[in-house]
C-alpha cells in the first residue's frame, strides 16, 4: 500500500479518535462539515467516501461499517486493484477492514489497533492461520505467480506445511512441507503449491535509436537476463536519457515488465563516466554523455553485472544491488492528466478523472474549477489561472509536467469540448518559432479522461432533447470570426437540427444569440422548444423553458448552456413537470397511417 490513507471523521464523538489516527499514520483528517472541527471537510459522507475510494486511497472512516459499505458497494468490482477501507469505532475500541486485506488493509488495521491499544477485528483466513498474506509480500519483492497464492495457501490451512527456499521474507518456520516458498533472481518454476518471489535488486539501463522497434529492444533486454540468469520479475527499473522520455521502444518495455520508467539528464549519466566498461566518444557527441544503457543502470543503482548488449538499433546493461531497490533514483516520465470534472456537482465525475485527480502533484485551472473539487483537491498544490489565461495555463501544466511531475489539468464538463485539451495538443504541436512549448515538455505522457459535457448534463435535466441528430455552437466570437459563427448557424438551422449553444454570452458579448434566434425562426416554428439551464449540478441550478420567439438575451449568462430544439423536438407535460425530448426516428404519415421512422427503418433491417 503505497498511497497515504485518509481518516475520515463524521462526527465530533469520533474526532479525537481520527486525530490520533491521523497523526499515528502520517494521514490528513477529513471531517463532516458542521460536525468536526476538521480543517479539510466535505458537506455529503456517502458521495466524499466513494470519491476517495474511486480514486483509489485507503479509507479509514470512523464511523458505523454500515456507511462504509453503503458508499464504497456501487464501485465494487476488482478486489485485486481496490484500496482498503477500514472501520473504526468511535470509541476507538474495535478497527475492523472491511475491503483490501491483501492489499495491506490487514496490517493497517493491526497499526491503527496498536495505536489505540485496541483490538483488530481480522476475518482473513491466512492472517489468522499464518499472520500472513501470501499474495502481499514485503516491499521491493514481486510474486511472479500470484494466481497460485491462493491454491497454496488453502494448502496450508490444511495442513500441508511449509518449505523455504532462500531469504525467508514471512519469517515462517521451515516444516520441510508440500507448499515451498522460494525467494530467487532467477527464473523459477512456479505451481499451485509453489510460489515464486524476486527480490528486486537489479536495475535495467537501456538506450535506443530514435522510433527503435519496441520487439527489438525486448528481444534484446530478454537475451541478456537469459545470460544472466536473472528473472524479469528481478528488474526494480527501466533507466534511461531523459532525451528518451517519449521513445516508444522504453515506454513499452517499462510498461511489459510493469516497472518504473526513470530518467537521468546527461550530465546525471555523465558522472558515472568513470565506471562505464564501454565508454564511448560517439556516444558523447550525441547525447552529452559517454553511454546511456551502462550509465543509466549504474546512476539507478548497484554494480554492473552485465555490460552493454548491442543490436542495430537498441542497447541494453543490468546492475545489481545487495538489497532490494525501493527508493527509486531518478524521475519519472512527466505526466499531464487533462480532466473534465463535468458540470459541477461529484457524482457526475467519473471515478478515473477521481483517481487522475488524487494521483496528480498539482493541479492547474480555473480557480472556480478547483475549488469545485473540494476536499479531493486539498492540501495538493495547485496553481489557479483567471479566465483569459487558458494559452498560460497550459503551457505552465505541460512545463510543469515537463520537470516529471505528475500536474491535472482541470476544466469543467469535457475537457475535449471547448475546453483546454485542444489547446494542449496545439501547443505541443506547434514549432518552437511559433511559440510552442520547451522539448521536454513534448515528451510529457498526456491522458485525456472524458467527462459529462455541460450538454449532456442539460440533456438529461431536461429529458432527451437529444435523441436524435445534433450538433453543438459556440457563440464566442473572441477564437472564432463572427462570420464563420453566423455561417455554422445557418447550415445548422437548414439542417434542422437540436442546437446546443456553448458560451452563448459574456458582458461585452450580447448580440449574437439575438442573431441566431432570428436565424433559426427561419427554418423552424415560434413554439420549437428551448431550454436554458444554468449551475448544472450545483446548489443553485436553474433551469426553464422558452418558446424560440421568447428566447431573451437578458436571461442569459455564461454559466448557461441553451438547448435549441429542432422542428420535431416536443415538450411533454408530464407529471414531473415539462420534459423535452426529439423523437428517436422522426415521425411521418404513410398511407393514411402514423408510421414512425425508427421502428421502420429496424424492421428493414431484421
Amino acid at each position: 500500500m503505497a498511497v497515504t490513507p485518509v481518516v475520515v471523521a463524521l462526527n465530533s464523538s469520533g474526532e479525537k479518535v481520527a486525530a490520533k489516527i491521523a497523526v499515528a499514520l502520517g494521514a490528513e483528517l477529513h471531517g463532516r462539515e458542521g460536525r468536526t472541527s476538521a480543517k479539510i471537510s466535505f458537506p455529503n459522507a456517502l458521495d466524499h467516501i466513494r470519491d476517495l475510494f474511486a480514486a483509489g486511497i485507503p479509507v479509514i472512516g470512523v464511523c458505523a461499517s454500515g456507511i462504509l459499505i453503503r458508499a464504497v458497494a456501487p464501485l465494487l468490482h476488482d478486489k485485486k486493484s481496490e484500496p482498503p477501507v477500514i472501520s473504526v469505532s468511535d470509541d476507538g475500541s474495535v478497527v475492523v477492514p472491511l475491503l483490501g486485506g491483501h492489499r495491506g488493509a490487514n496490517r493497517l488495521a493491526q497499526e491503527i489497533a496498536q495505536t489505540l491499544e485496541a483490538k483488530a477485528a481480522i476475518t482473513t483466513a491466512g492472517d489468522i492461520a499464518l499472520g500472513i498474506a501470501l499474495d502481499e509480500p514485503p516491499l521491493g519483492y514481486r510474486l511472479a505467480n500470484p494466481e497460485d497464492a491462493k491454491s497454496a495457501m488453502a494448502a496450508l490451512l490444511c495442513g500441508a506445511g511449509v518449505s523455504v527456499e532462500g531469504e525467508n521474507i514471512f519469517e515462517l518456520t521451515d516444516e520441510g512441507g508440500e507448499v515451498a516458498l522460494s525467494v530467487t533472481d532467477a527464473p523459477g518454476a512456479p505451481g499451485s503449491q509453489r510460489l515464486v518471489y524476486h527480490p528486486q535488486r537489479y536495475a535495467l539501463g537501456v538506450g535506443c535509436a530514435r522510433n527503435a522497434d519496441p520487439d527489438e529492444l525486448w528481444q534484446n533486454v530478454s537475451d541478456m537476463l537469459a545470460e544472466q540468469g536473472v528473472a524479469p520479475g528481478a528488474i526494480a527499473s527501466v533507466n534511461t536519457i531523459d532525451l528518451k522520455a517519449d521513445e516508444l521502444a522504453m515506454i513499452a518495455l517499462a510498461k511489459r515488465l510493469d516497472v518504473p520508467l526513470r530518467l537521468f539528464t546527461a550530465q546525471e549519466l555523465e558522472a558515472q563516466a568513470d565506471r562505464l566498461a564501454n565508454p564511448s566518444e560517439v556516444v558523447f557527441a550525441e547525447v552529452g554523455c559517454h553511454g546511456v544503457a551502462e550509465g543509466a543502470a549504474l546512476a539507478a543503482g548497484g554494480m554492473l553485472v552485465a555490460e552493454k548488449r548491442k543490436t542495430a538499433n537498441t542497447t541494453c546493461a543490468l546492475t545489481r544491488s545487495e538489497t532490494p531497490l525501493v527508493d527509486l533514483k531518478g524521475r519519472a516520465r512527466g505526466r499531464l492528466s487533462v480532466v473534465g470534472i463535468g458540470p459541477g456537482q461529484a457524482s457526475w465525475r467519473t471515478p478515473e478523472v477521481s483517481k487522475m485527480i488524487s494521483e496528480a502533484e498539482e493541479l492547474v485551472g480555473y480557480g472556480l474549477y478547483i475549488d469545485i473539487l473540494g476536499s479531493l483537491a486539498a492540501g495538493k498544490l495547485r496553481s489557479d489561472f483567471p479566465l483569459g489565461g487558458e494559452e498560460d495555463r497550459c503551457r505552465y501544466a505541460l512545463e510543469q509536467a515537463a520537470k516529471g511531475k505528475n500536474v491535472a489539468l482541470v476544466c469543467s464538463g469535457d475537457a475535449g469540448i471547448y475546453a483546454m485539451g485542444a489547446l494542449v495538443f496545439e501547443l505541443l504541436d506547434r514549432k518552437p518559432e511559433e511559440h510552442g512549448v520547451s522539448d521536454a515538455a513534448r515528451r510529457v505522457e498526456v491522458i485525456c479522461s472524458p467527462g459529462v459535457s455541460a450538454l449532456q448534463g442539460a440533456a438529461a435535466r431536461a429529458g432527451a432533447p437529444l435523441g436524435h441528430d445534433f450538433c453543438a455552437i459556440s457563440l464566442s466570437d473572441l477564437l472564432t470570426p463572427r462570420d464563420d459563427i453566423l455561417r455554422r448557424l445557418k447550415a445548422a438551422a437548414e439542417g434542422d437540427f437540436v442546437i446546443a449553444f456553448y458560451n452563448p454570452v459574456s458582458k461585452k458579448r450580447r448580440t449574437l444569440l439575438a442573431e441566431a434566434r432570428e436565424i433559426l425562426l427561419k427554418h423552424r416554428p415560434a413554439d420549437t422548444p428551448v431550454m436554458l439551464a444554468s449551475n448544472l449540478g450545483r446548489p443553485t441550478e436553474y433551469v426553464r423553458y422558452r418558446r424560440l420567439d421568447a428566447l431573451e438575451v437578458e436571461e442569459v449568462d455564461m454559466l448557461t448552456v441553451v438547448l435549441i430544439g429542432s422542428s420535431n423536438t416536443r415538450l411533454a407535460q408530464l407529471g414531473e413537470g415539462p420534459r423535452m425530448f426529439t423523437p428517436r426516428g422522426y415521425a411521418r404519415r404513410i398511407d393514411g397511417d402514423l408510421q414512425d421512422v425508427g421502428n421502420r427503418h429496424l424492421e428493414d433491417n431484421l
